[in-house]
């Protein structure tokens, strides 16, 4: 701050503060052209205006200084307080730790270090708490700054906020700067909206230019940056001396969650038998925010539990309670003013009955006794799983779905050969490898519609506990130029970050035609975008690819390992589709499910097929019953639901509206297939 405004300041403070009487302005004498008032006022103005002015240029520099302050405490967090991420802390202790823990030996090798290094990730896996923790271990200055903070609405205000920054830095060094959801400050200039946004980036790089040593009088300074979109940032950040480094941490595996959760639950009262492998099996697809959130929820779920618990010992008590004496005197913590008393004077819903009565029975805090046997336990967490919905899901990534083989009837040789294929080498992958085989990384599933190869892939992903995203071929067709093939990037790093992961193309044959001269440019380059993530150019990380179609001669592409062909179920597997299907289902005891999977009619049916024979059946049925109890009375009501049954003449009627999806000459087109391709 100059001295000329600490001057005025004072000279304002001093003038507000002073307790003298000052003297009241008398009316002075008005001319005939009213200069004398004109003046006085217009002085008056100025005054105040510079007064003001003062006031806040006052304010925006103890703003300023106060922030820098904040900005560059050291950090309370440590590396014990994270968990399932051992190689993402080392490999970044190795760039980070050693140029500001023993610059010399970098000045007597004459290596350079790292200038910075950017985090990835999704959000909530750590990115933050990651940076926080290394300058917390280290005990380096620290210069924590929010991206979008940094912009301003006034013209080259955001570049000043981002050389002030800097120049604090170099005061410090050695210091470690941490740029949080860099992404904001840091779009590409090519699709920029603002010139402003220009400017910003400009004035990074040249920031970061200047961190060399010999600018810095040999003393480190390193960035880390953090952004849930790597490919949103402008290139020239991302190359060597900058941010030389990319460091990707994605979601968990079971065992980074298993860590994750004891160190969160460390500090927590469990109970003796808390198991936290199966808690860690229970939640693919959770980040660290998201367990958080998750043992949060179970506290709130435990403390409820046992306000439960305690009132029912109360209540069982309570005659005996209320006629206690300790040293001649009534208990005070039975018997207490109303005024102090929670709830005394409210009549609770059902919902908070439990816990107002708690409240008013145990107005003073319980004993050491009284709180030893309370403990969270295994079942407070499940029941919180479904209250707490995994940030993957939320933002597009992968999900394990609820389908399981119980739920497919039949198709028993497809359920083998996906079980030898997927499950097996992720639930056992050291046999694999003791016998030198490895997991074919493509499936092709093709037949006609309607078999049953979207349940067979999601069943694989829910019996393997691994992540499943199911992409329709459409969806990610685009007209703008070049966005189709980033939509099948973005889906395989989503599978990456998510690994061991599913990736379920379905119709791929609407995305990936075959490739021939009749072909538009931008079907070809899809296929091909295709093609070089099937090679696996980069690192596939146990991401596995299943694909259906109804035409693979449209769809040939040579990258999917094994092709399994779904076709039309035989009469003993539409018995078992149909068993399966009618689990809930009260039948007559004159239906025959075998009679029906052994009706012609039902010759050319596939899975689909057979569930709408089924619900045709039994709305049918349904509405049969409703008939009668209209007829019967008005206001009757259905006793039971084990009044409705599916019986055989039910069947018939859904026999005349259910027809075959596929024809007998799709049928005998699918076989000749079958035999011309020589697929399973």
């Amino acid at each position: 701050m100059n001295n000329s405004v600490i001057k005025v300041w004072s000279q304002h403070r001093m003038q507000s503060t002073d307790p003298s009487p000052k003297p009241i302005p008398t009316a002075s004498p008005v001319s005939n052209t009213g200069k004398l008032v004109d003046t006085q006022n217009k002085d008056a103005c100025e005054i105040k205006e510079k007064k003001t002015m003062v006031k806040n240029n006052q304010n925006k520099e103890l703003k300023n200084s106060k922030s820098l302050k904040n900005e560059s405490t050291l950090p309370i967090a440590r590396l014990s307080d994270l968990g399932g991420i051992d190689a993402c802390i080392e490999e970044v202790l190795e760039l980070i730790a050693m140029p500001l823990a023993h610059p010399e030996i970098y000045l007597h090798t004459g290596v350079q270090p790292p200038r910075g290094i950017l985090l990835h990730g999704p959000p909530g896996c750590g990115k933050t708490l990651l940076a926080n923790a290394i300058a917390g271990e280290l005990g380096v200055q620290f210069i924590s700054i929010s991206a979008p903070s940094v912009v301003s609405g006034m013209s080259g205000e955001s570049e000043k906020k981002i050389r002030d920054v800097f120049k604090e830095a170099k005061k410090k060094a050695p210091c470690l700067i941490f740029i949080d959801e860099i992404d904001a400050i840091t779009p590409k200039r090519e699709t920029a909206q603002r010139e402003m946004e220009r400017r910003i980036v400009a004035q990074l790089l040249t920031c970061m230019d200047d961190l060399s040593w010999d600018k810095t009088d040999n003393k480190p300074i390193l960035i880390i940056g953090a952004t849930n979109r790597p490919d949103s940032l402008d290139p020239a950040l991302r190359r060597a001396g900058r941010f030389d480094r990319e460091i990707s941490i994605g979601v968990p595996d079971e065992q980074s969650r298993e860590k994750i959760l004891r160190v969160i639950a460390s500090k927590l009262k469990l109970s003796g038998d808390f198991d936290y492998k199966a808690l860690a099996k229970s939640t693919p697809g959770y980040v660290g925010a998201d367990l958080n959130a998750l043992t949060a929820a179970a506290g709130v779920i435990a403390v409820k539990r046992i306000f439960t618990k305690l009132n029912e010992y109360s209540h069982i008590m309570d005659e005996d309670l209320s006629e206690m004496h300790i040293d001649g005197k009534l208990q005070d913590s039975i018997v207490s003013d109303d005024l102090s008393t929670p709830f005394e004077n409210q009549s609770p819903s059902d919902q908070m009955r439990s816990i107002s009565i708690f409240l008013k029975n145990h107005p003073d805090p319980l004993t050491e006794e009284e709180l030893e046997p309370l403990s969270i336990t295994n079942d407070d967490f499940f029941q919180a799983l479904s209250k707490v919905q995994p940030s993957s899901k939320r933002e597009g990534f992968a999900t394990v779905p609820d389908v399981s083989w119980f739920d497919i009837g039949a198709l028993r040789f497809v359920r083998d050969e996906l079980r030898m294929a997927i499950v097996e080498p992720i639930k056992h992958p050291e046999l694999f490898k003791r016998v030198g085989i490895t997991a074919p990384s493509g499936v092709l599933l093709w037949g006609p519609p309607g078999c049953g190869k979207t349940l067979l892939a999601k069943a694989v992903a829910n019996e393997s506990h691994i992540n499943f995203i199911s992409v329709k071929g459409p969806e990610l067709l685009n007209k703008y130029v070049g966005e189709s093939e980033r939509g099948i990037r973005q889906v395989f790093n989503r599978a990456r970050a998510s690994s061991p992961c599913v990736i379920f193309f379905d119709e791929l044959d609407a995305l990936c035609a075959r490739r021939n001269d009749s072909q538009s440019e931008t079907s070809a380059r899809i296929v091909n975008t295709l093609l070089t993530e099937l090679d696996g150019l980069e690192n596939r990380k146990q991401v596995y690819i299943i694909a259906a179609t109804n035409r693979p001669a449209m769809m040939r592409p040579g990258r999917l390992d094994k092709l399994l062909y779904v076709g039309l179920p035989t009469a003993s597997e539409r018995y078992e589709i149909l068993k399966t299907l009618t689990k809930q289902t009260p039948l007559g005891d004159d239906v025959s499910l075998e009679k029906i999977a052994e009706d012609e009619r039902c010759s050319n049916f596939s899975g689909a097929d057979l569930a709408s024979l089924v619900r045709e059946a039994a709305v049918a049925a349904l509405r049969t019953t409703l008939y009668s109890q209209n007829e019967s009375s008005a206001n009757s009501i259905i006793k039971s639901e084990n009044e409705i049954y599916v019986t055989s003449i039910h069947f018939e009627i859904s026999f005349a509206k259910v027809s075959p999806s596929v024809s007998k000459l799709d049928k005998l087109r699918y076989d000749s297939l079958k035999i011309k391709f020589g697929y399973s």
